[in-house]
């Protein structure tokens, strides 16, 4: 039978090639990723067998074969899980079907000790077998199935798929042709001691069958062997478990390397009956904004698995956690609609989403206290932490943008997520939580100032901020697009309501000015009323309303959002999914004190120079939308008068 070779993705072919380089001091990685990937085929035969007992035949027993026969120099490993069909293979092996891959690669630096940490981010799986092998068949059979097929590749010029003439009775087996330098993996011990540190965690035996060397004499064919405890890690006392099996546990439900940012082990009793063993991961997915994303939490019922893709044990901004829930309550055959509105998955989630929570605010209080006691030298490691890592800031810069997800999608859990919050604000270059805010608040402030946008670094430089900042107030530059959406629905902290700075009219005047600070007097009322009145005729429709400005104190004008309108950023956020047709019209804002719009006045009662403020007007209303981060509707317009008022400001040329 001819075959025809399918070339790789593109992205394909660079991951392997990443792989390959960055990974070659961790190439026993790849082992554990075969393992895995066969544990996760027998888990889902053992689900589908309790409704369909006839696909495990004449062979219950589930298990994985690890074979090395250093005579050939292949290292097979075999499972009798699922297996896969010919569309499965092709998909599985061939391409990359991830969100977030284009930006993977595009973030690779060359530097390996960097490399090596978006690798962990983003997984590799089988890929990894490219490290060791130069020639790699997959041989599977999917149970219930006669027709078997064969995938093979060499890494680089793609892959092939055909019909096995003598197809397996059921599952999958990976066959490896080892690269010269890669022949340490058909030892028997080199094999124990990577399974003992990787897969000693995984519930099915794994079976060790090694073959002796070419010519050696003196030993004979090992007896297979099991070489793995091959029981739950999650049921086993804490006690017993050491860092390393809770590393490499995370490691395989994860599907990542990395380590994690914690864990969350505990055994519910009572009514409830369950044991949860969950992950929090340090560094953010790369497809952790992909829409079809969904939390990694697999349930199993006494220690048979029966899904991984109940979305409704947790919400969804806690789509980054992964591990495991064993239910002693729930039917073995229980179907996965019964699930999704059952009282029992309804409790758990609840519970798990409680755990999550505390232990968030667990290591938020811990990096609290270790910044205040480290010139003391104090040292601690509470249960549950995994040793060293990130702080939860660190953690926060990474995930903060998800978890508020959940101010507006879980109001139970509300006031727990904002005191989890964290913000940067004008106080300075770190995060700031609410509490500390409003410990700092100045006298006769009332309430929480913020002003959102897309760079909290330009957001420093608002216009709308110079008042706020004159009285020492501290304002939160929010510049995640889900702060838009929370602030409509968490409306106040301790009873401090949360103000816009960009929107509707703000009083400062009770707020007293921080130190003494030197203003120039503000325009007689009657010369600010005739300029005020001026622009608006001037600017027509489109400005809704020109007034004096309680904001401003060095910049002359600003725009700022109607008082019962939408925020500026999150007009633009509707607009670009289409759910609003226009921007409303904005309110210019002006400044009474400084010396332009003194000018500006002064102009105003001249009829002979109206075109001129016409123009003048135009001129500072396109500004205005340049500091707010809006297009300019006429660039050419805006350039040509720019260069007119530039020239009058110079010298005549000799």
């Amino acid at each position: 039978m001819d075959e025809l070779v399918q070339p790789f993705e593109a992205e394909v072919g660079r991951v392997l090639e990443i792989v390959v380089n960055a990974l070659y001091k961790e190439r026993a990685i790849f082992l554990r990723e075969l393992i895995s990937n066969a544990s996760d085929a027998c888990d889902k035969l053992r689900y589908e067998s309790l409704n369909r007992p006839e696909l495990l035949g004449s062979d219950p027993k589930l298990e994985i074969r690890i074979v090395a026969d250093p005579g050939t120099n292949i290292l097979s490993v075999v499972d009798n899980g699922i297996g896969m069909d010919k569309d499965e293979l092709a998909a599985n092996l061939g391409t990359i079907a991830r969100s977030g891959t284009a930006r993977f690669l595009e973030q690779l630096t060359g530097d390996r000790a960097k490399d090596l940490k978006l690798i962990g981010q983003f997984g590799v799986g089988f890929y990894s077998v490219f490290m060791v092998a130069d020639k790699v068949i997959v041989r599977s059979t999917r149970a219930g199935q006669d027709k078997g097929w064969i995938w093979a590749s060499d890494g680089k010029t793609g892959f092939t798929v055909r019909e096995d003439e003598e197809p397996l009775p059921r599952g999958t087996a990976v066959i490896l042709h080892l690269k010269d330098d890669a022949k340490e993996f058909l030892d028997a011990a080199r094999i124990r001691e990577i399974v003992r540190t990787y897969s000693d965690h995984i519930a099915f035996p794994i079976i060790l069958e090694a073959k002796p060397r070419p010519g050696d004499t003196r030993t004979k064919a090992h007896e297979p062997q099991q070489i793995n405890k091959a029981s739950a890690l999650w049921a086993r006392p804490r006690s017993e478990i050491t860092e390393e099996q809770y590393r490499e546990f995370y490691h395989h439900v994860a599907h990542t390397f990395d380590d994690p940012f914690a864990r969350i082990h505990f055994t519910a009793e009572g009514t409830l009956s369950y044991t949860a063993l969950l992950f929090l991961p340090a560094h953010r997915p790369f497809d952790l904004y992909d829409p079809r994303r969904r939390h990694g939490v697999r349930l199993y019922v006494r220690r048979v698995f029966i899904t991984d893709q109940l979305e409704e044990l947790l919400p969804r901004y806690l789509r980054f956690v992964s591990g495991v829930v064993d239910s002693e309550d729930l039917q073995l055959n229980v179907s996965r609609e019964t699930l999704q509105h059952g009282i029992v998955v309804q409790k758990m989630r609840r519970q798990l989403t409680k755990r999550v929570l505390d232990e968030l605010a667990r290591k938020a209080s811990e990096t609290a206290e270790t910044s205040a006691s480290a010139t003391a030298g104090e040292t601690g490691e509470p249960d549950g932490e995994v040793k060293k890592g990130p702080s939860y800031l660190d953690w926060w810069a990474e995930f903060g943008a998800v978890l508020k997800e959940g101010l507006f999608e879980d109001p139970d859990n509300r006031e727990r997520l904002l005191e989890l919050a964290r913000f940067k604000s004008t106080r300075g270059p770190g995060w700031v939580s609410l509490a500390e805010y409003v410990a700092r608040m100045r006298p006769n402030q009332d309430q929480i100032f913020y002003i959102t946008g897309e760079s909290a670094e330009a957001l420093r430089t608002s216009p709308q901020l110079e008042a706020a900042l004159a009285k020492g107030c501290e304002v939160l530059l929010l510049d995640d697009a889900v702060d838009e959406f929370w602030l409509g629905e968490v409306k106040e902290y301790q009873g401090k309501k949360f103000v816009s700075l960009t929107k509707g009219e703000v009083d400062l005047s009770r707020i007293p000015d921080e130190g003494k600070i030197e203003t120039p007097d503000e325009l007689y009322d009657e010369d600010l009323k005739r300029l005020l009145a001026k622009l608006k005729a001037l600017l027509g429709e489109e400005v809704k309303d020109v007034r004096a400005s309680k904001r401003l104190r060095e910049s002359a004008v600003c725009l700022v959002a109607d008082e019962h309108g939408l925020d500026f950023r999150l007009e633009r956020i509707l607009r670009q999914h289409h759910q609003i047709e226009r921007l409303a019209r904005p309110v210019l804002e002006v400044n009474g004190r400084h010396e332009l719009i003194r000018r500006m006045a002064a102009m105003a009662k001249d009829a002979s120079r109206e075109q001129d403020l016409a123009e003048l007007a135009k001129l500072l209303l396109d500004q205005a939308r340049i500091v707010q981060g809006e297009p300019v509707p006429d660039p050419g317009a805006f350039s040509r008068r720019m260069s007119a008022f530039l020239a009058r400001g110079l010298p005549a040329a000799a």
